[in-house]
């Protein structure tokens, strides 16, 4: 049994061994574990970890390593500010400018996760965390049910739509997306991760296999636990199927087509099936949020979407080069709507799709900049998976997570939700940690078995 003082002292030294850039990597580890529950801790800490690795970088002047997107990161920033200079109203961009901040994760990341056991437990307390999540917001539904239960069919319908449920966020639109790229992520761990190989991040044989004596034995072994981690899946996919929204109803499925295509090919023709099952199984609420995506007109969710997106096509012919500015959207909205036309009631903060957020709001360069990032994501994370030997499942959960966002930003700007862009962003760093981790890592050495064949 590992006393708390043995357990710390343990992970403290996993942590990188000089000073600074030990608290900024404890301090980064916080603000990932933070994700889920507070996004203003997660944010403060994110800060002190920043503030934490400059410090190190002044006093010891080590080399830096950034995943191979800068130049389309650096033109995708540029862009953003210059639409500010053109802007009608340049305050109301500063939210979207203090936003760029956040990719300083993708440094952070790849800098202060050294150790393969450090990047694993990051990825087991994020489970973890999720599936607690998911219970808080089963438990939301559950008391919202209940207080228009008895009621006609339509009013629960209404209320249940327009009251869902959050998790610790504010806003289920955050919710659901965060909850969407864990699942993203833990499906590819519980279906293609190797557990005896790789239970613990490490390389093959037993290399990074917790020992007996382990502190996180119980966490990281694979017997014993690993239900854990299903059960955490469980109430993920539950909570996300009581947060009502589409959109992650979509990343979702797509990234779990993806997975199965990796996993067991031959299982996706069960697919159609199985949506069938479920959608005749299903409770009416869910049948008729489902059935209400195929008429569009009925559904004012998606009616004011097809306000929304007409809105911004008529901004990008109106200023394709710089756009109508960052947060400028809202306040020029009923310029651009049809004469004599009314504007649905409804949310109009931005148009929830991110191809035609960016080039309304920034101009078309800064969009094609936001689609060579996010290609030469994808791009790169494939690549590094097909490099790697060990703890490929975690290249592979990346890219599931990364087909997600990119499926539900058809129909959200969730690229510009910071709960869900910090998410989004760690998990897209995670295969650049692994691929250094198994750099670093000696050859095995074959000499002996070249010995003995002979």
């Amino acid at each position: 049994m590992t006393s708390p003082g043995g357990l710390v002292e343990f992970w403290w030294n996993e942590l990188p061994h000089a000073p600074a850039a030990r608290w900024a990597s404890l301090f980064f580890s916080l603000h990932v574990l933070t994700f889920l529950i507070s996004l203003a801790a997660s944010e403060a800490f994110l800060a002190a970890a920043s503030v934490a690795y400059a410090v190190h970088l002044l006093r010891l002047r080590p080399a830096i390593s950034f995943p191979p997107l800068k130049l389309p990161l650096l033109l995708f920033c540029l862009a953003t500010v210059n639409s500010m200079l053109w802007t009608r109203d340049a305050a109301l961009g500063g939210f979207a400018l203090r936003k760029l901040v956040l990719f300083l994760i993708l440094l952070l990341s790849v800098n202060l996760v050294v150790g393969a056991r450090h990047l694993g437990a990051l990825f087991r307390l994020l489970f973890i965390e999720a599936g607690l999540a998911g219970c808080v917001g089963i438990a939301q539904f559950v008391i919202q049910y209940e207080r228009v239960w008895g009621f006609q069919q339509n009013v629960v319908y209404i209320y249940m739509t327009v009251t869902r449920i959050h998790g610790f966020m504010g806003h289920w639109m955050n919710f659901g997306g965060q909850e969407m790229l864990v699942f993203a992520a833990l499906l590819a761990f519980v279906l293609v991760s190797a557990p005896d190989r790789e239970e613990g991040l490490g390389g093959g044989g037993n290399q990074g296999q917790p020992s007996a004596n382990h502190p996180l034995t119980p966490l990281l072994a694979r017997t014993g636990v690993r239900w854990l981690y299903w059960l955490a899946l469980a109430l993920i996919a539950a909570a996300l199927v009581l947060n009502f929204t589409r959109g992650v109803w979509l990343g979702c499925l797509v990234a779990t087509l993806h997975i199965l295509a990796r996993w067991k090919p031959r299982m996706l023709w069960a697919v159609p099936i199985v949506l069938v099952v479920l959608g005749l199984a299903a409770p009416s609420l869910m049948r008729r949020r489902l059935l209400l995506a195929f008429h569009p007109r009925q559904d004012p969710a998606l009616a004011i979407r097809l306000e929304m997106w007409d809105v911004g096509l008529r901004m990008v012919r109106e200023h394709p080069w710089v756009g109508v500015g960052p947060g400028n959207i809202p306040v020029l909205y009923t310029k651009y709507l049809p004469p004599g036309t009314i504007p649905i009631v409804g949310y109009h903060e931005h148009l929830h799709d991110n191809f035609l957020q960016l080039a309304a709001e920034r101009g078309l360069p800064c969009l094609i900049a936001w689609i060579w990032f996010m290609l030469a994501l994808g791009w790169h994370i494939l690549r590094i998976r097909r490099r790697i030997s060990s703890r490929r499942w975690v290249a592979d959960a990346a890219f599931t997570a990364w087909l997600a966002f990119l499926a539900e930003g058809f129909f959200e700007f969730n690229f510009g939700s910071s709960p869900v862009l910090m998410v989004f962003l760690f998990l897209m760093s995670t295969p650049f940690i692994a691929d250094n981790l198994e750099s670093r890592e000696p050859e095995p050495d074959t000499t002996a078995l070249v010995e003995q064949e002979g």
